[in-house]
Parts: C-alpha cells; structure tokens; sequence
C-alpha cells in the first residue's frame, strides 16, 4: 500500500503542482503528505481521477480503514 507522497509523486506531481490543479494551497497537500490531515470529499474525487486509482486505494493512502 502506497502513502498519498508515493502516490502523488508516482504520478509525477510536485506539491505545488497537484495544488494548483485542485485549487488548493501547498500546505494543504504538504499536510496532507506528512498525514497531518486529509482533503476534502470533493477533492478526494478529483484526486481518484488525477492519480487514476480507486477511492479505496486513495483512502488507505491515508491509513483509513476500509471495512
């Protein structure tokens, strides 16, 4: 299972990069990166499509527990 950072970088995203294209601030994705909080439902969508990947993956990226 990847973290978000190995996600995110596996697609070829910088922070700020990823950030522009979500309309987001760096230190969002920054935080999101060292797990200290999660994005919105919105874009967590946006992110599925972006790093291609199923919402299960993505939430597990962020150590959520899938029942």
């Amino acid at each position: 299972m990847l973290s978000f950072k190995e996600m995110r970088l596996k697609a070829g995203f910088s922070q700020s990069k990823l950030a522009k294209l979500l309309g987001v601030d760096r230190t969002s994705v920054s935080k999101w990166d060292l797990g200290l909080s999660t994005p919105k439902l919105k874009t967590l969508l946006k992110l599925t499509k972006i790093f291609q990947c199923s919402f299960d993956e993505l939430l597990n990226s962020f150590n959520y527990k899938i029942k």
